[in-house]
């Protein structure tokens, strides 16, 4: 199994980036994904889940500024971030999970220069 997320960077205050999430060897359609994060410093939270219906849920510090997404036929999940603010620095790491298994990506790093 593997949770490829890709798209973070540097970027201003007020700007935005599309974080992208491949996943492969899991019947992806089936899966609840998420979207979460860690600050230096601080415990990992979640900041945007998609189940496999695409029902959302956000977390209060982000909802009106990101977005998540999926397209089961490119098997990737989406986390659209606008109006970056520098309390979103952290790096954001993917998750799959169904029942009991869950399976996580490598971080991708997202520094919010204020």
């Amino acid at each position: 199994v593997q949770l490829q997320a890709s798209g973070g960077g540097l970027v201003q205050a007020g700007g935005s980036l599309r974080l992208s999430c491949a996943a492969s060897g899991i019947v992806f359609r089936l899966y609840d994904m998420g979207w979460y994060r860690q600050a230096p410093g601080k415990q990992r939270e979640l900041v945007a889940a998609i189940t496999s219906g695409s029902s959302t849920n956000y977390a209060e510090s982000v909802k009106g500024r990101f977005t998540i997404s999926r397209d089961n036929a490119k098997n990737t999940v989406y986390l659209q971030m606008n109006s970056l603010k520098p309390e979103d620095t952290a790096v954001y790491y993917c998750n799959a999970a169904v029942r009991q298994i869950s399976y996580w990506g490598k971080g991708t790093l997202v520094t919010v220069k204020g």
